[in-house]
C-alpha cells in the first residue's frame, strides 16, 4: 500500500476545504499528498454541449487540479503533492483510490454535474465501502477551526489544538479504531475525549423502589469497564491526556453534544456484508449531519 494521504478534488468549496486540511494532516503524519480528480464520462450529444466542450473537459480534468497542488505546495513548503487523474464512476474510483491509501478525505457535500463527483450520496458510498479511514471536511473548515483560541480570544493556529472525540462501543473495541483516535491526539497534542453511551435500565420506566440504587451501580460500572478498556491504551501513548465520558443515553445524542468543541471526531463503522449491502450505522449518519468539525469514519472488523 501506498502510504499517501489522499484527498478527492473537484473544484468545489467542500473539496477545496477538504484538500486544505488533508494537507494538513500530510504535513502531520509525515506523508506525501495526493490529489485525485475524477472525470465521470458523458453521453456524446452532453459533451458536445458549449458547457461540456472540449475545453472545458481539459480545464477540469488538467488545470484544476494542477493548480490546486501548487497552492497547496507554497502554502504547505516540504509538503510532496501529486495529482492523479481517474476515469470512470466516481464512486468506486475514490473506493479504490481509498483502500490503497493510508487516510482519504472528501469534502461532506458538493454540486452535481460538471463540479461535482463529491455528491452525498457519492461519499456516502465511500464511507459504506472503503476498507480505509475516510475523512469527510465542510465547505468552510479553517486550520484555526481545529484550535482553542488564544489568550486574547484570536482564532489561532499557535494556540493549542482543541480535543480529538472518539465515539467508543464497549461492545466492539477494536483496536484500529482506538489506534487511529490514539494517534491523531498525539499528532496534535491535544486531549483525547473518549465518548462511551449506554442505554437506562428498562426498570426506569417504571420506577421500582431501588432503581436509583441501580442507576448508581450501572453508572459505576460502565465508568469502571471504560477506564480498564483505556488502561493499556494510556500506557502505549503516555502523553495524550485521556478524558473519560460514560453518559447514559442515545449514543448519537451524546456523541453530537460531546463533540461540539472538537477538532476532529473519530467514528467506527463495522465492516459486514448484509442482503441489503453495507452501510454506516445510525450513529455515523448522526455525526456526519450534526458535527462541524471533520469527522473521520474508520472500518474495522
Amino acid at each position: 500500500m501506498n502510504r499517501t494521504v489522499t484527498v478527492g478534488l473537484d473544484g468545489s468549496p467542500e473539496s477545496r476545504a477538504a484538500a486544505e486540511w488533508a494537507a494538513r494532516e500530510a504535513a502531520l503524519c509525515g506523508l506525501p499528498l495526493k490529489i485525485v480528480h475524477v472525470w465521470e464520462p458523458v453521453p456524446e450529444p452532453v459533451a458536445q454541449a458549449p458547457l461540456l466542450g472540449g475545453e472545458t473537459r481539459q480545464h477540469w480534468t488538467d488545470e484544476v487540479p494542477r493548480e490546486a497542488a501548487e497552492g497547496l505546495r507554497l502554502r504547505h513548503p516540504g509538503l510532496e503533492v501529486v495529482t492523479d487523474r481517474l476515469t470512470g464512476n466516481p464512486a468506486h474510483a475514490l473506493t479504490e483510490a481509498a483502500d490503497s491509501a493510508e487516510l482519504t478525505v472528501l469534502g461532506s457535500r458538493g454540486f452535481g454535474g460538471i463540479a461535482g463527483f463529491m455528491t452525498g450520496s457519492v461519499s456516502l458510498a465511500v464511507l459504506a465501502h472503503a476498507e480505509r479511514p475516510v475523512v469527510l471536511v465542510r465547505a468552510g473548515e479553517q486550520a484555526t477551526d481545529e484550535h482553542k483560541p488564544d489568550p486574547a480570544g484570536v482564532p489561532s493556529e499557535a494556540a493549542p489544538f482543541r480535543p480529538v472525540v472518539l465515539g467508543l462501543d464497549l461492545g466492539t473495541p477494536d483496536e484500529t479504531l482506538l489506534g487511529f483516535a490514539f494517534g491523531a491526539a498525539a499528532r496534535r497534542g491535544a486531549p483525547l475525549r473518549v465518548v462511551h453511551a449506554w442505554s437506562e435500565p428498562p426498570t426506569s420506566f417504571y420506577r421500582f423502589y431501588g432503581d436509583a440504587e441501580l442507576a448508581e451501580e450501572l453508572t459505576r460500572g460502565q465508568a469502571k469497564a471504560l477506564t480498564e478498556l483505556l488502561r493499556s491504551w494510556r500506557q502505549k501513548f503516555p502523553d495524550v491526556q485521556v478524558i473519560e465520558a460514560s453518559r447514559c443515553g442515545s449514543a448519537a445524542q451524546v456523541l453530537v453534544d460531546t463533540s461540539r468543541e472538537a477538532s476532529l471526531v473519530v467514528v467506527g463503522r463495522r465492516v459486514r456484508t448484509s442482503p441489503l449491502g453495507a452501510h454506516i450505522g445510525h450513529v455515523t449518519h448522526a455525526v456526519l449531519h450534526h458535527v462541524l468539525a471533520p469527522v473521520a469514519v474508520v472500518p474495522h472488523v
